[in-house]
């Protein structure tokens, strides 16, 4: 049999879905088989397809996050994950996978909950090998209280740890990521203070999105007596959702450039930490190295780890973690003047909604794929500084609908290869062209479709305030 021959009994499995093609179990069988043979690209089409006809189907929607984090897309198979665990009828498996996504995004805390609530669904999903790389004993779990370790540590999710000292094998990840977790309570979380050169005239498009920040952000810094005369104070908040790779991070970054100001990035793993007050510790440390450092934009790239909703939580440590959140964005113990807090998120659904109140992320903005003319401006700005002769980025731009600006960097990235690849064989560079940017957009799909199918639900059956009004509209419904 060749290698990318497919085996009799998938064979089987067609014929049988070509006589009953709305058959969402039939459906679900084939791509299960061609997931186990190693054919991703054929199961996600399978599986999509099942969906088409089932969409609320969850074993559907678990082997199509299987497959995309087999296929190399982690952040789709995470899109699909999340909103799958979300469900009442989701199975163990799906809390399983949904750890795993979360350890390689390096949200380590999150994902032993939910390997844990995953195992207490089903006790088939566990799995001991990755259980011992998150740092869980057979005999323990985590739990809602706390109590007191042998070493009189205090864990964040209940139950006794050993120390790393004592059980090396048992608290480390691969990336070393999990050792953040053992870092003394005494030591406060410090994030680097960077001074972006990065302005608008970086960004492209997005102007409606740049007027918002511009009113919210900028105009308050340099024209602080204007707004002082309408009592307005500099600081406050603004919320950015919308698919991956579309800019938010970019956007915040040039934010601070614009007005000069000092920008603190925070990630998870700069909160986190497995010890009862400790993210809470950091979370307001790092609130304390931005008020020093006014006027200052402090950045929390997926917000939602932090801020889920508390009515999702079953442990008190969590909630314990958001209302330290809260106080700190309402400055009950320190103003907020000159810190500017921007939140960014794919999934702005999993925020709690306290987070939305005025005086906190009051303004919310979604960031969606680029327009025509932005994407023409995203690619000029990704071909600057290479070689090109006569391309027409607007044309180019037109065939790439629906691509985000992390699809238009790779269209570029590939067309640069090709033309290497060329090059190679011919001993002779040429520049690229706009024919190159074609192929190269016709060999990819945007990824922003799978967030979309997870939005559209969210926008049609739960936007009682209107917060996903600009969804709609974009998606013309």
């Amino acid at each position: 049999m060749a290698a990318n021959e497919e085996p009799d009994h998938i064979r089987s499995l067609r014929e049988a879905v070509a006589f009953s093609p709305e058959n969402p179990p039939l459906r679900q069988a084939l791509a299960d088989a061609l997931l186990s043979a190693g054919f991703v690209p054929e199961a996600v089409a399978e599986y999509r397809a099942g969906l088409a006809v089932a969409p609320d189907h969850p074993a559907l929607k678990l082997g199509l996050a299987r497959a995309f984090q087999a296929k190399g897309e982690p952040s789709l198979a995470l899109v699909v994950v999340e909103d799958l665990v979300r469900r009442p009828e989701a199975p163990g498996r799906a809390f399983v996978l949904h750890a795993r996504l979360l350890v390689a995004a390096g949200e380590i805390g999150q994902a032993v909950e939910q390997y844990q609530r995953g195992v207490d669904r089903d006790p088939a999903a566990a799995d001991p090998e990755f259980a011992a790389r998150l740092g869980i004993r057979s005999d323990l779990r985590p739990a809602s209280r706390t109590e007191e370790g042998p070493t009189g540590g205090v864990s964040r999710w209940g139950g006794t740890q050993e120390s790393p000292d004592e059980s090396p094998e048992n608290n480390e990840i691969s990336d070393g990521r999990i050792r953040a977790a053992w870092r003394s309570a005494d030591d406060a979380a410090a994030a680097e203070v960077e001074r972006p050169r990065t302005s608008f005239a970086d960004v492209g498009g997005m102007e409606a999105l740049k007027e918002e920040i511009r009113l919210k952000i900028i105009h308050p810094l340099t024209h602080a007596e204007m707004f002082k005369a309408y009592g307005k104070g500099i600081g406050g908040g603004i919320l950015m959702y919308g698919p991956p790779g579309c800019g938010k991070t970019h956007l915040a970054r040039a934010t601070a450039g614009e007005v000069n100001a000092a920008f603190i990035a925070v990630g998870i793993h700069d909160v986190l930490e497995m010890w009862i007050g400790s993210s809470e510790r950091n979370l307001h440390g790092l609130f304390e190295q931005a008020r020093r450092n006014a006027p200052c934009v402090l950045f929390f790239d997926e917000v939602d780890a932090l801020g889920a909703s508390r009515s999702d939580m079953k442990a008190s440590a969590g909630r314990h973690l958001i209302n330290q959140f809260l106080a700190e964005l309402d400055g009950v113990q320190a103003g907020n003047d000159g810190v500017l807090v921007l939140g960014a998120t794919n999934a702005p659904w999993h925020l709690d909604t306290a987070f939305r109140r005025p005086g906190r992320f009051d303004r919310i903005l979604f960031v969606p794929p680029p327009d025509g003319p932005a994407r023409a401006a995203i690619l000029r700005l990704k071909l600057r500084g290479k070689p090109v002769e006569d391309v027409d980025c607007d044309a180019a731009a037109r065939k790439a609908e629906g691509f985000s600006g992390a699809d238009l960097e790779a269209v570029v990235d590939l067309a640069v290869e090709n033309k290497l690849r060329e090059a190679m064989k011919t001993g002779v560079p040429t520049p690229i062209r706009t024919r190159d940017l074609l192929a190269a957009i016709a060999a990819r799909r945007p990824t922003t479709r799978e967030w979309f199918a997870s939005a559209k639900n969210y926008a049609l059956y739960a936007n009682e305030g209107g917060a996903y009004d600009d969804v709609i509209k974009y998606l013309g419904l």
